[in-house]
């Protein structure tokens, strides 16, 4: 089986998001359903066709999110080694050469990455170019707009 690597917080995030979904909102929709069923005919039961509706929603990301925590390795980048090298987990600060812009990024797995507030997934093509680099080194990162030239600034394991 391939693992999936996810960050601490994102796997704390995905058990939060299944506990809802299995303590709150699955009862909320079988207590709908069931008022649905009450009211008679269901061939032309909008409510209960709705709820039906949802509770494929919810079931369906029960299992997604089951799935993705069996094959998470969730790594804590605060117990790695510190050696200042780039790798998943970290929080990386470079600076754009064409632009002279400080950036930071936070390096995570594919289903927590938020480019608003700059968590990049680990597969994604500055990630990947500047995994395995160091504080002062330049990684060249192949964009869709061309190359760009990162010097990293800082690396830290948050």
């Amino acid at each position: 089986m391939n693992q999936t690597p996810m960050t601490v917080r994102g796997a704390e995030k995905l058990r939060e998001e299944l506990e809802y979904l299995k303590s709150d909102l699955r009862p909320k929709i079988i207590e709908a359903i069931a008022e649905a069923r009450a009211h008679g005919d269901l061939k032309e039961n909008a409510e209960y066709h709705a709820a039906r509706e949802q509770q494929g929603f919810c079931e369906g990301r029960i299992q997604d999110i089951e799935g993705k925590l069996s094959k998470a390795q969730v790594i804590d980048v605060t117990k790695l080694p510190q050696t200042g090298r780039v790798v998943f987990g970290a929080t990386v600060t470079v600076l754009k050469s064409d632009t002279e812009e400080e950036i930071t990024y936070r390096i995570v797995g594919d289903d927590e990455a938020d480019i608003k507030v700059g968590m990049i997934s680990v597969n994604s093509p500055i990630a990947r170019g500047l995994i395995g680099k160091e504080v002062d080194d330049v990684a060249l990162i192949k964009t869709p707009a061309g190359d760009v030239e990162y010097e990293i600034l800082e690396v830290q394991y948050l």
